[in-house]
């Protein structure tokens, strides 16, 4: 169980950096790293395949209570990890999108797109330094910060819709505007799963519902999100 959790912490960086990559090329393309993402992701698969098969198998062996509950959230988290890789790929294509035919949005969306993917590269580190170091305090702000993705993801669709009507923008930057946004917002579901893995594992008597509504009870709920949506405010 020891050496599948170390998997799952490389797993882990490896999936940030996917997304580090994919939004460093979004604003300024690069082949290289455009074919390291890609990279990445097959390595990525690679380690779902093997740690999943290898988690199953081990689950039917006679374990503590403990054991039992810890393989059974590296088994929804090695999923998560996997998801992000496919979603750095797809930003990828986006990416790519926007480079050949060499697109250029207005600075009022260009200013939106850098407020939420600062925003996803905050919540991506912050869950992945969560999960490593099993540090539920962490794992709890997860939470607000994806929150305040969901509503920048839905305040720039407005946005573009404006910007529409004033013939600021196209309807080819919407689609692929609405492509960034819809997977940008899914990093940040899939960081909100590990993070509600992350409280779970160390409750062990929990499950994952319970440990998504802990992480929306209390004022520290209300004071992070007021505190991320100040940060990322859309100007």
């Amino acid at each position: 169980v020891g050496q599948a959790r170390k998997l799952t912490n490389r797993m882990a960086v490896e999936s940030r950096e996917s997304i580090t990559m994919a939004m460093s090329i979004l604003e300024k393309f690069d082949e290289t790293t455009a074919d390291k993402i890609v990279e990445i992701e097959k390595v990525i698969d690679n380690y779902e395949d093997k740690l999943g098969t290898y988690l199953v198998k081990l689950s039917r062996e006679n374990l503590s209570l403990e054991d039992s509950h810890v393989i059974s959230n590296l088994l929804h988290t090695i999923g998560d990890f996997e998801r992000i890789a496919d979603h750095a790929v797809n930003l990828r294509k986006v990416a790519i999108e926007i480079h050949e035919k060499s697109l250029s949005f207005s600075e009022s969306a260009k200013k939106e797109i850098v407020a939420i993917t600062g925003a996803v590269n905050e919540i991506i580190d912050m869950t992945v330094k969560a999960f490593i170091n099993e540090d539920t305090d962490l794992a709890k702000q997860v939470e607000p910060l994806e929150q305040v993705i969901d509503n920048l993801k839905d305040k720039i669709k407005v946005n573009h819709i404006k910007r529409l009507q004033k013939s600021e923008c196209t309807i080819e930057h919407g689609f692929i505007l609405s492509d960034l946004l819809n997977n940008l917002e899914r990093v940040s579901d899939h960081c909100s799963n590990i993070a509600a893995c992350v409280i779970d594992t160390a409750h062990n008597n929990m499950n994952l519902h319970q440990s998504v509504r802990e992480m929306k009870e209390g004022t520290d709920f209300e004071t992070l999100y007021g505190i991320y949506s100040k940060k990322y405010a859309l100007i």
